[in-house]
């Protein structure tokens, strides 16, 4: 072997020998100092409720203080932009939520790749979805069946609301209407309280809400659920059927949340965050908790996470693309 190659392949060992020790000292120092949770929302809402209960548990286990920082903005892609170029060393962390996962199919300049840019460390909670009408102004439909037969009578002519365009609850009722082969008005709101206070109004007849953002209204009779887009039934609304149980086969639609790093974070520092993370949800104190927030605790490690938000990449952005929605 040449001199010269024998010194650039000595070099290039040296090289990966040096990353890796540097790695695993890494992961055996850390963490030695306060760690940032990024919030892509407002306080008060799911998700940032969710950062909060995981994030003070996480905490006393690591022995260090997890500061939860909310950066809110164009569906959570400002705080995503900025995580994405922060040291991938676990020491800033972001709370990914459906939104923000979307975000760069919605907007031309989101600035960054949820695939590449990211390390997907573990899932912490799905978030249901619920199909509810107001009971007063659609009091014959009780059912999927039922609401897909009145617009199928009426293309195009029933509204239906979500928290705004190419929220969660537009892009499921859009895939919902392709796949059911009917044609409903989408009637966007900013933000779901707005849109569900005009549900209950009268002035649009149904919506795809958030589970926690409906149930208070279910439970009161104001609202009448008529399906949930889980691939299985919720334990809040243990008698409605889901949308696959009611012919749609195949529909799933979940919001979820999970704890990203920047991409190339040591994976030792992701796989002993996931670790934690996993045995804080085991915790039946941290599963009421989160029930009581409206979200259910669902763990994943970091390639199943890694699979979640490939698939739902896909597939969420080819309905966004085949239904021309684009976001400022």
């Amino acid at each position: 072997m040449p001199l010269g190659r024998r010194w650039a392949l000595g070099l290039l060992s040296g090289l990966l020998a040096a990353h890796t020790l540097g790695a695993v000292a890494l992961a055996q120092s850390f963490p030695s100092r306060p760690i940032k949770l990024i919030v892509p929302f407002p306080p008060g809402g799911p998700t940032d409720t969710a950062s909060r209960i995981v994030g003070q548990r996480l905490a006393e286990r690591l022995k260090q203080p997890v500061v939860v920082e909310n950066r809110a903005g164009a569906s959570g892609s400002i705080a995503a932009a900025a995580v994405a170029k922060s040291p991938a060393d676990g020491y800033t962390l972001m709370m990914l939520a459906t939104p923000t996962l979307l975000a760069p199919h919605l907007y031309k300049k989101a600035g960054y790749d949820i695939v590449k840019d990211f390390s997907p460390v573990a899932t912490v909670y799905d978030l249901p979805i619920v199909m509810v009408v107001n009971p007063t102004v659609l009091p014959d439909v009780n059912t999927l069946a039922q609401l897909i037969a009145k617009a199928k009578a009426q293309p195009g002519q029933i509204n239906y609301t979500s928290s705004g365009a190419g929220s969660f609850g537009h892009l499921s009722m859009e895939l919902l209407k392709q796949l059911g082969g009917f044609d409903m008005q989408h009637v966007p709101y900013k933000g779901g309280v707005p849109a569900i206070t005009d549900l209950l109004g009268g002035q649009v007849p149904m919506m795809y809400a958030d589970l926690v953002a409906a149930l208070p209204h279910i439970r009161s009779g104001k609202l009448r659920a008529i399906a949930v887009g889980s691939p299985q039934r919720v334990s809040m609304l243990p008698d409605v059927k889901t949308v696959a149980e009611q012919g749609i086969t195949g529909f799933d639609a979940v919001s979820w949340g999970g704890l990203m790093a920047p991409a190339g974070t040591p994976k030792e520092v992701v796989n002993r965050v996931a670790d934690e993370i996993k045995a804080i949800l085991a915790e039946k104190e941290t599963q009421d908790k989160l029930l009581q927030a409206g979200t259910f605790s669902r763990f994943q490690g970091p390639e199943q996470m890694a699979q979640r938000v490939q698939q739902d990449d896909a597939k969420w952005g080819k309905v966004i693309r085949d239904k021309g929605i684009a976001l400022e």
